[in-house]
């Protein structure tokens, strides 16, 4: 079973990229430092972890985080060796992200510098090949409005 999940903050912004082909498809990377529990004298205080998002997640991670967020994040451990130009192996561990969630409220998060509010969407969707912008039909990014007195019909309020 390859199984991991991190409680850390972000270490700089994620970048958002887009594969070339037919199937193009967004990923985001990005860091996270994770607070050692016990540490000895002379050892770093943190962990340091390279996390690769796939899917419909990179568009939560592109919307919501940035250098300082503070997440929980679960995924599994993936192997990126390579060689390298010089002919050298090199090794590399990451963590394949597959669902991430925020780890402290906005009040939380303003209190400590690291909140910034969300990108406001344009009501265009950037398209995969780069082309010109396709307008949304739903300016509001997904969300709805809860109208005024259904919280009696709602479980979790």
């Amino acid at each position: 079973m390859n199984n991991v999940v991190l409680m850390g903050r972000l270490t700089r912004d994620p970048e958002v990229r887009y594969s070339a082909g037919e199937s193009a498809a967004a990923f985001a990377r990005f860091r996270i430092a994770v607070n050692r529990r016990f540490k000895r004298e002379g050892q770093p205080d943190a962990d340091f972890f390279d996390c690769v998002v796939f899917g419909r997640t990179v568009e939560f991670v592109e919307k919501y985080l940035h250098q300082g967020s503070k997440v929980v994040l679960q995924g599994r451990i993936q192997n990126d060796n390579y060689t390298d130009k010089d002919g050298r192996m090199v090794y590399r561990d990451q963590i394949v992200v597959e669902n991430v969630e925020f780890a402290e409220s906005k009040a939380a998060s303003q209190a400590n510098g690291s909140y910034r509010a969300p990108a406001q969407s344009s009501g265009y969707d950037r398209p995969m090949d780069g082309g010109q912008p396709i307008p949304t039909d739903n300016p509001t990014g997904g969300f709805m409005n809860i109208p005024e007195g259904i919280e009696e019909g709602l479980p979790f309020i």
